[in-house]
């Protein structure tokens, strides 16, 4: 099927199906937490550890024989990196670059003052009110694609919403994969697990989008997370080769929990972090120069009471803000916390972490906002319920991330001169002319009087969320894919599943 025909599946505009935005734009500053004196002693230290303690590549020869080529000291699988490779190999890195969408009006932008935000990412389980807690399967899968397809705020549709446990562990995949190029139109992101799956990943992308555009534009990403502290496996250091060789974006994040893969101290976490970030990064670089990576940071803290992670700390949102300036210093674009939380429930406690570190990502300048919905329970469950809760509260991130403006409108001189001293504005000219624009309606929130809300069922917001899920779900409509590609790609999914044997573990 040559290439042409394939981005016949692109849609214009007036297609389609669910509300288009196409990410968030960044109206108001970053907080910048550290001075310059603090960064650069961050930077300092952590040329210190690359260079005294270095990084550990297992089982993977190409990269140390990449390392090696770089000037990068390898001793056995051990590479120590002198001061400055690292930042010199990043310099062929764009600062900003899109991410294409399978419909052209849906591409995203990642880098400068652009903000995308993704779903929760890697959950084994799911959640809701009727069904309660259980493993994922692909059902779920299919039905959160859906879900995120149809929130306006959402921009990106994310990778492994949830595992789909009913699938062999070596094949899901694909499935995976197939679900965010059949039932959305939003970028996506591709398999990590093993080299070989990014290659499907990579190669299910090429029927959808086309070979030659694929080599010259980012297509899909991938979430490389390292085995912290200071070590690469070979899925994860395979997998952004992979990615990298076919020009695609790996985004390299560390899993830094403080106390646990990192020392208790914030600030040894943060350089620990970002000393394996650019390591990751620069790999790519050194397969592809050019190649687009994401700056990623996920430091958080555990309870040393009983070494669970913990989420919606301060300490991780102190954490977000200094990754945000490394990640600029450097000139990468920068992905941040999501609507992270330990709670088991979509409750008062899951809200009040997943907001406080929502927001660390958003003032510290966070480009892709990864696990941005959905997430409860530490990154063990997806929740319907807090999926659509999330989603609704990132409707209020773009109006906050769009700042005030200074139009002169906006000043109401001539809603004063309707009004007058001791008036109301209800009714005036300036009020009727802004009325549905003037201030965020978050829809699940609830504001009519005790009496009415009672009266109506009493339902608090989990249960508001409940049905607001069941509701998009039976009235989602899926994007046009062209049927000669999806013929194309259940084709390829076929030959690749026959290929290999079924492995559950």
């Amino acid at each position: 099927m040559p290439a042409t025909r394939r981005r016949h599946t692109r849609r214009n505009s007036e297609q389609i199906k669910a509300p288009l935005i196409s990410g968030a734009r960044r109206e108001i500053p970053t907080y910048d937490l550290m001075h310059d004196e603090g960064l650069e002693l961050i930077e300092a230290r952590s040329e210190q550890l690359l260079q005294e303690v270095g990084v550990k590549f297992l089982d993977d020869p190409e990269a140390l024989k990449l390392w090696r080529a770089s000037g990068a000291d390898v001793s056995g699988d051990r590479v120590r990196f002198p001061p400055g490779l690292l930042q010199n190999l990043l310099k062929t890195a764009p600062r900003v670059f899109r991410q294409h969408a399978r419909n052209p009006a849906r591409t995203v932008e990642l880098g400068g003052n652009n903000v995308i935000f993704a779903p929760a990412y890697g959950m084994p389980f799911v959640s809701d009110l009727d069904g309660g807690r259980r493993y994922g399967t692909i059902r779920d899968f299919e039905n959160l694609t859906k879900l995120v397809y149809t929130s306006p705020w959402l921009h990106h549709s994310g990778g492994t919403t949830c595992e789909p446990t009913d699938l062999p562990v070596n094949k899901r995949h694909l499935d995976m994969v197939y679900a965010h190029l059949k039932w959305t139109d939003k970028p996506f992101m591709g398999s990590v697990t093993a080299p070989e799956r990014a290659a499907d990943s990579i190669e299910m992308a090429r029927i959808a989008f086309g070979s030659d555009f694929v080599d010259r534009n980012c297509v899909i990403m991938a979430n490389i997370n390292m085995n912290s502290p200071l070590v690469f496996d070979y899925a994860m250091s395979g997998a952004i080769r992979t990615y990298a060789a076919a020009g695609q974006c790996p985004v390299i994040v560390p899993f830094v929990l403080g106390g646990a893969t990192a020392p208790v101290s914030m600030i040894a976490a943060v350089t620990q972090a970002y000393s394996e970030v650019l390591v990751g990064c620069a790999l790519a670089q050194l397969v592809r120069p050019g190649a687009p990576v994401i700056f990623g940071n996920f430091v958080t803290s555990v309870d040393l009471k009983t070494g669970s992670p913990s989420f919606g700390t301060p300490e991780s949102a102190l954490a977000s803000y200094v990754a945000g300036q490394l990640a600029r210093r450097v000139g990468l674009p920068v992905r941040c916390s999501g609507a992270f939380t330990s709670s088991k429930l979509p409750d008062a406690q899951a809200m009040m972490e997943s907001v406080t570190a929502l927001h660390a990502a958003v003032l510290s300048g966070a480009n892709f906002v990864l696990q941005s919905a959905g997430w409860l329970e530490g990154a063990l469950t997806l929740s319907y319920e807090k999926l659509v809760m999330d989603a609704d509260y990132l409707g209020a991130m773009h109006r906050f991330l769009a700042g005030l403006t200074l139009e002169d409108d906006a000043f109401a001189m001539d809603a004063f001169a309707e009004v007058g001293p001791g008036g109301h504005f209800f009714g005036c000219a300036h009020t009727l002319r802004h009325y549905e624009t003037a201030f965020y309606d978050a829809e699940l929130s609830d504001t009519q009087a005790f009496e009415n809300w009672s009266e109506k069922g009493a339902a608090d917001m989990a249960q508001r969320a409940n049905a607001k899920w069941k509701s998009s779900l039976k009235e989602y409509d899926a994007p046009h894919l062209d049927e000669g590609i999806d013929e194309e790609l259940q084709a390829f999914m076929a030959r690749r599943k026959e290929q290999l044997p079924d492995i559950w573990h």
